[in-house]
């Protein structure tokens, strides 16, 4: 499912426009994203948690030069799914 998608469904079901749905959904991902960018966690209860995790420094390989090279610490963006949410997924989907 597509972003565009998902704004088409919403329309649909809530009878409106599509562009309101669209500056929603867009307002709503900014929002997500400022507020991780700030080091706030964002928590949607029953659905799932945007969270903030931390990747320790590691030591890589750049194979094309055969060298070794040191990537820092760093912080990266997450989703932690809620159980209501995983449970519904593991029930309803078939495991291919």
């Amino acid at each position: 499912m597509t972003k565009a998608d998902l704004v088409a469904i919403i329309s649909e079901k809530l009878g409106m426009e599509k562009g309101d749905v669209q500056a929603t959904v867009e307002s709503f991902m900014n929002e997500v994203k400022n507020s991780l960018e700030s080091g706030d966690n964002v928590y949607l209860r029953g659905f799932g948690s945007f969270i903030i995790k931390k990747r320790a420094e590691k030591t890589g390989r750049n194979i094309s030069k055969n060298t070794t090279i040191k990537i820092p610490a760093h912080n990266i963006p997450a989703f932690k799914p809620a159980k209501v949410f995983v449970e519904g997924v593991k029930s309803n989907v078939e495991v291919k």
